[in-house]
């Protein structure tokens, strides 16, 4: 894999600021993003005052934690404007989640705000290691979904030539990535293994490709997984981090030069960790639920939003600004059979580790009486009992695993559905 490592004198200074630096700019546009909510947003001046808390009464950083969470719930109880900051007209861009677990949530960008997403996306794919002038094959869903659009307007920012492929119609994907030689590619890690096989169908070695770097994110995934994909490509493979509540794809960025953790680019979305059965702050350096607050939002200011993530913060490598591990799974994904917490993450793990299968699984929970049971759905020629095995010994838990032809475990057309609860 070639050295993708950017040239320091291309960073914003802010890349390389201080900490104290770092932080001041933070505590002034912290007390300017809760003026603004509290000013503008009904829910805010209803939760703030309930708390008994007022903008004012910031006066440092750690006072944010005598702020009110904001959840999901809020967001779809004001469904579908009813967090905007200004009025409608001024609202640039609308995007809004899926809402197929409930009432869509639906978020606005200023015409200031697509130009700060575009910022910190160039920031990231900078720090993915591309370079303007760059041939990108953007290969998120474009629409409502955050992830396409966001990386092509960073991609724009920075001066790539992107290919807005979008997601689905995997054989064409493997013909453009032969035909235009892209440099990088931007993809849910889950439609990379679809990409993947599609390249064996086709009979063309994926290390032959052009592809360098490989932009990853939408959803969690191992560093076992990384080193399949790298493996598989012979190219880098980093962690790009974003939610459309916070902004979108750009939040934070793993750094080629280092893939370990992503630096949150925390002049525009500043980062917490809770205990998400509490709700208190912990230490940095402790595991917890990922909260943020967005920092220089003018449509739609996040005031300590629970982005139900597991990971934890850890200080800056290659940037000044703070990294976030590698998500694990999230709260409100995470399987309880029979006492023991599982994340499907930890699946992948055991997969990966196991010999002759291949990276594609699928979980599925039944219930027969009291008692909750999981299979595992997987391909290839391994054997199930080592692969039930090595959970068993690794996760404590008992499960069964059965095996199928290439194929017999539905794939990614974006993010990976990856349980199926039939209890």
């Amino acid at each position: 894999m070639k050295d993708l490592t950017p040239d320091p004198a291309t960073l914003d200074p802010i890349e390389t600021a201080s900490r104290d630096e770092i932080a001041n700019l933070q505590l002034f546009r912290l007390k300017k993003t809760l003026r603004h909510a509290y000013e503008n947003v009904p829910h805010y001046k209803a939760a703030f005052d309930a708390a008994g808390i007022h903008p004012d009464d910031l006066n440092d950083l750690g006072d944010l934690a005598k702020f009110p969470l904001t959840t999901k719930a809020d967001l779809r109880a004001n469904y579908p404007f009813g967090m905007f900051a200004v009025p409608r007209n001024q609202v640039a861009r609308i995007h809004a989640s899926s809402g197929t677990t409930g009432q869509p949530t639906v978020v606005g960008y200023t015409a200031n705000d697509l130009d700060v997403w575009g910022s910190v996306v160039a920031r990231s794919l900078r720090a993915a290691g591309m370079r303007t002038g760059d041939l990108l094959h953007n290969a998120y869903g474009y629409g409502l979904f955050t992830g396409g659009l966001g990386i092509h307007l960073g991609a724009d920012a920075l001066g790539l030539t992107t290919v807005p492929v979008s997601g689905g119609m995997t054989p064409r994907q493997v013909r453009l990535i032969t035909d235009f030689e892209p440099k990088g590619i931007t993809v849910t890690p889950s439609y990379a293994l679809s990409v993947l096989d599609a390249f064996a169908e086709a009979g063309i070695d994926p290390r032959d490709s052009s592809l360098e770097v490989g932009i990853f994110g939408a959803e969690p995934w191992t560093n076992a997984m990384r080193a399949e994909i790298e493996e598989a490509f012979d190219m880098h493979a980093v962690d790009i981090y974003g939610l459309s509540e916070i902004m979108g794809p750009g939040v934070s960025m793993e750094c080629v030069e280092t893939k370990d953790g992503l630096h949150i680019w925390e002049d525009h979305f500043f980062p917490e960790i809770i205990d998400p059965e509490t709700g208190v702050p912990v230490p940095d350096g402790e595991m917890g639920e990922l909260v943020f607050t967005s920092l220089t939002k003018e449509a739609f200011p996040i005031i300590r939003y629970r982005t139900r993530d597991l990971t934890r913060l850890l200080p800056g490598t290659a940037r000044s600004m703070r990294r976030m591990e590698k998500v694990t799974g999230r709260s409100d994904d995470m399987i309880i059979l029979r006492g023991v917490n599982v994340f499907p993450t930890q699946i992948e793990e055991c997969l990966l580790a196991t010999p002759g299968f291949a990276p594609h699984f699928q979980i599925e929970l039944t219930r027969n009486g009291r008692m909750d049971a999981m299979c595992i759905h997987c391909e290839g020629g391994g054997d199930a009992s080592a692969l039930s095995d090595r959970i068993k010994q690794t996760l404590g838990v008992t499960v069964t695993v059965t095996t199928g032809p290439h194929g017999s475990v539905a794939r990614s057309q974006g993010k990976a559905v990856r349980i199926i609860d039939n209890r």
